[in-house]
């Protein structure tokens, strides 16, 4: 019996390690699962036309899954992500207008909606860090807030944004579509914030801020610099969904922080903190693009479209949970 037991957690032991290195690796299951029946159902959808167009329309929300990651990694949560992308869609969208929409500009303008983010990100933190308020209610009172001064920028939705903006997002260049070029980047950001001690030291806040305290870490400090994250890429979403819908919409990003929190479960991270990546924040985050590619490629009539949709997440969002569990057991 005593062989039985050892050899049962000799079997075990495999897969426990991989899904405690790799919590992403079911979301990934479930993507390439996804990604097949796409294929099955929509044959072009596999396309590097449709895999580009795939990119383009989900980037702003596979980057606020990652800015939702770095609070969730302390064991915060932001309601306000999906303000803040609608306040830096809308600020970058008047500035444009009023300083004529030529390079310069548009480049002046990305970086006054990227400071807009950083600062949104720093009332956050001050607000649940530094004032120990609680982040949940917190936050869902500064998307409010966020919300007026969008509405407030831009009162109604429908303003262009400038050719030098859209054609640039959506163009080639050197044979490769400029989305490519933005991967690239985000990918190279997040590599070297990978490698920084600030992702580790904000899942050891996560995991328990009061040991990671006594062990001199300075958590307060730590919390609001997860929260200067979410605001610097909650404002490169907002740039990235500029680019895609070619507008200003004070309201753009209003459905998508729940979104971007169920693209951090997906991917397997903990909402109470200290376990968790961002790698499997953006495979959770295509999911629900393929999700919503499935639902219309098998015909669903759109009165059943976002019952389907939200079924399916449920659906995936167990299946990981399940093969997670079945791998500590």
């Amino acid at each position: 019996m005593q062989q039985t037991l050892s050899t049962s957690v000799a079997n075990a032991s495999p897969l426990k390690s991989v899904l405690q290195r790799f919590p992403f690796v079911p979301a990934l299951i479930i993507l390439i699962a996804l990604v097949a029946l796409n294929g099955f159902f929509q044959p072009r959808s596999l396309s590097f036309g449709s895999i580009t167009g795939l990119f383009s329309t989900y980037l702003a929300l596979m980057l606020l899954a990652v800015a939702q990651t770095y609070v969730v990694f302390s064991s915060d949560i932001d309601l306000s992500a999906g303000s803040i992308v609608s306040l830096v869609n809308v600020v970058i969208i008047v500035l444009m207008e009023k300083w004529g929409g030529g390079g310069l500009t548009v480049i002046a303008a990305c970086l006054v909606g990227i400071l807009t983010g950083l600062a949104c990100g720093v009332v956050n933190g001050i607000m649940i860090a530094g004032l120990r308020l609680q982040a949940i209610v917190a936050t869902f009172a500064t998307s409010i807030f966020f919300t007026g001064l969008a509405l407030y920028v831009l009162p109604v939705a429908g303003t262009p944004a400038p050719e030098a903006y859209w054609l640039t997002y959506g163009g080639t260049y050197f044979g490769i579509p400029f989305i490519f070029y933005v991967v690239a980047a985000v990918a190279i950001i997040l590599g070297v914030l990978a490698r920084m001690r600030l992702t580790t030291q904000m899942l050891a806040v996560g995991d328990d801020a009061m040991a990671a305290f006594q062990t001199g870490l300075p958590v307060t400090m730590i919390r609001i610099k997860g929260y200067v994250l979410c605001g610097l890429f909650s404002a490169l979403a907002a740039l990235c969904i500029t680019g895609d819908t070619a507008s200003g919409d004070p309201l753009v990003g209003s459905k998508m922080t729940l979104y971007s929190v169920a693209a951090v479960v997906l991917g397997g991270s903990a909402l109470s903190g200290g376990a968790g990546t961002v790698t499997g924040s953006l495979i959770g985050a295509l999911i629900i693009g393929l999700i919503n590619s499935l639902v219309f490629f098998v015909g669903t009539p759109s009165e059943w479209q976002n019952l389907v949709q939200g079924l399916a997440i449920l659906i995936a969002l167990m299946a990981g949970i399940l093969v997670s569990r079945g791998g500590r057991a």
